[in-house]
């Protein structure tokens, strides 16, 4: 962050090679945080970003940067944070937003989704450094910098302000997507609740799309006026063109750009190509429907995005971008005095182009996320809904309030979704569930340490491929015939990173062809310390101890107390060489068997010791 100079203490370093370069030969540490600044003001005027290939040249840039940070072992343990200027809605109406950094946020978010506590993301109206530093101090993942006040993005319902939704019976609707499944269904719509007369229908194959003569057909039958056409509305030359065939005694009146295309792939396998693929009928198309209707009388200007790009799903990194940008070019048009209303779309249960190649385990990661389909009859409900509202974006999705409340215990609720359930107070425990599974563990002999291991393992398995019984996990079956895919992968590496604490990388699972041989791998690494066996019980004994003590308040009187006398404890001479060993050794194995009260009382035991050894040195 070079123009950013009272951050002294961060280095800068031109690349994430550079950096693990420096850290391989010893020059520096493995930084804790890694700034990737974004901050810089635009060259360009921020009311007209001009090419539309600027607009995504930012988040070309920093896929390929993220992707080269996360390829780089040496830097397994460091955080991303991104700062960005303006790219995110603050607490009160935007009064700018930049157009070419706001689908950074999605894909960061995406990012975060696949690589837990890895990414965080920080968007500022000013450099100011201490408040910066202050935030970086936090351990947020989503903070937004407005006047030297730190916020967090929350979602948070939605009340109906009065704005009431009309159509211009005489006016032209335009719907692009039409002939799929939901430009349909608001096609529908809007002839028979709001008294739609003349549709313009846009696909890439128009009438020669599956349907589309029997949508044509069923519209007509209505009394209504209806084209059509087929047009690629990311290319500006064909949208004008078409735009022209509008008559004039029936101009157009309103935009719902609903067309849109998915190509999902994990961060490592994603290319410029692909996140072209999805940008352009989706955030392309909707900036050249922006640019050429900014200056007509519209009444309505509406657009498709999706709760992806707002909570980051895991596999759509491009598709949350391009949808995060969609939101921001609705806040832009806000800021211009023009009409504008962004959607952000959960699952819908009709069976889309997009939808309908999602397996079992798709829908059932979904479910487990909160998410739960909508029928076409509460998707239109609250398409209504969000059209008589001013809000510039709102979020329109069926959520399960228990899912949510589970991802909020477990501590996995994306930030932008914890204003929607009542968040637990999680007390921090050092190593949490991997402390846990160290005493687990400990003391027990190889084979069932290895047992252990195998149903943790069998566990998170069914748990990714919605098994009812880990029972039923087959460990002897490879992966890929299970039904393994990237994306599923790195669900069940995110969840063996939480259970054990360790860091393993993306392609373990196919490193390693079935359960079995999962399993044997996690054991090898979880049990693998330069501690000699008989002292890793002892530890394990530490760790359950640091999880107990920090479940006291930090100002108590007894937490106080027991702290001090721990100091006092490891500030103690060690035993003279010709104490018992064997007494030691019993020592350890009361240790492994005690519970926090046993421990505490061989604590007081040690330091009386300790107290007569002081007294007669002194």
């Amino acid at each position: 962050a070079a123009h950013l100079p009272a951050l002294a203490g961060l280095p800068a370093h031109a690349d994430p090679a550079a950096l693990a370069a420096a850290v391989a030969a010893g020059d520096t540490p493995a930084p804790e945080l890694i700034l990737l600044d974004h901050t810089a003001p635009a060259a360009e005027n921020p009311d007209d970003p001009g090419n539309p290939e600027v607009l995504v040249a930012d988040t070309r840039r920093t896929l390929a940067t993220v992707q080269d940070w996360l390829d780089e072992e040496r830097l397994a343990d460091t955080t991303l944070v991104a700062l960005t200027r303006d790219a995110a809605p603050g607490p009160a109406p935007a009064t700018t937003v930049d157009l070419r950094r706001a689908p950074l946020w999605g894909l960061l978010r995406t990012a975060r989704s696949e690589n837990p506590g890895r990414v965080r993301l920080l968007d500022l109206d000013e450099a100011d450094a201490p408040t910066l530093a202050a935030a970086l101090a936090t351990d947020a993942s989503e903070l937004v910098l407005r006047g030297g006040v730190v916020s967090v993005p929350r979602l948070g319902p939605v009340t109906p302000d009065g704005n009431a939704f009309t159509l211009d019976p005489e006016g032209t609707v335009l719907i692009t997507g039409a002939t799929g499944t939901l430009g349909g269904l608001i096609a529908r719509h809007l002839v028979h609740h709001h008294g739609a007369r003349h549709l313009l229908l846009v696909s890439r194959r128009g009438p020669d799309a599956p349907g589309a003569t029997q949508l044509h057909d069923e519209l007509t039958a209505t009394g209504a006026t209806v084209h059509l056409t087929a047009c690629d509305t990311a290319d500006p030359h064909a949208l004008a063109t078409l735009l022209t065939t509008i008559p004039d005694h029936h101009p157009l009146t309103a935009v719902i750009h609903t067309a849109g295309i998915l190509d999902d792939a994990t961060l490592p396998a994603l290319t410029g190509e692909r996140l072209d693929t999805v940008w352009r009928p989706k955030a392309q198309a909707a900036w050249h429907l922006h640019e050429l209707t900014r200056h007509l009388d519209l009444t309505a200007f509406v657009l498709f995005s999706s709760l992806a790009g707002q909570v980051g799903n895991a596999g759509q990194a491009t598709y949350a971008a391009a949808n995060t940008f969609l939101d921001a070019l609705a806040t832009h048009r806000h800021t211009l005095g023009l009409p504008a209303t962004s959607i952000a779309w959960g699952l819908w249960a009709e069976t889309s182009t997009m939808t309908e190649a999602l397996r079992d385990t798709q829908l059932a990661r979904a479910q487990r996320a909160g998410v739960r389909p909508l029928t076409a009859d509460q998707g239109l409900a609250l398409l209504d809904a969000a059209l008589t509202t001013r809000a510039p974006v709102t979020v329109a999705a069926a959520l399960d309030t228990t899912a949510l409340h589970a991802q909020a215990a477990a501590g996995t609720l994306p930030d932008p979704l914890r204003g929607l359930v009542r968040t637990p107070a999680r007390r921090a425990t050092p190593g949490g569930a991997p402390a846990d599974l160290a005493r687990r563990l400990a003391g027990l002999a190889e084979d069932e340490r290895r047992q252990l291991v195998l149903d943790l393992v069998r566990e998170a398995v069914a748990a990714v491929l919605a098994l009812p019984d880990p029972q039923r996990v087959d460990t002897t079956r490879a992966f890929k015939e299970s039904g393994f895919d990237s994306l599923t992968a790195v669900e069940l590496r995110n969840r063996l990173n939480a259970a054990t604490g360790q860091r393993f990388p993306a392609t373990v699972v196919f490193d390693h062809p079935n359960p079995a041989a999962l399993a044997e791998h996690v054991h090898t690494v979880v049990t693998t310390t330069d501690e000699a066996p008989a002292e890793q019980p002892l530890r394990a004994e530490l760790d359950r101890l640091a999880a107990t003590l920090a479940a006291e308040p930090a100002d108590s009187a007894l937490r106080r107390d027991i702290t001090a006398r721990l100091r006092t404890l490891v500030a103690t001479p060690s035993e003279e060489p010709s104490a018992s060993e064997a007494r030691r050794a019993l020592d350890r194995q009361r240790i492994q068997d005690a519970t926090a009260a046993d421990l505490f009382a061989y604590i007081d035991r040690e330091l009386g010791r300790a107290q007569r050894r002081d007294t007669a040195n002194a």
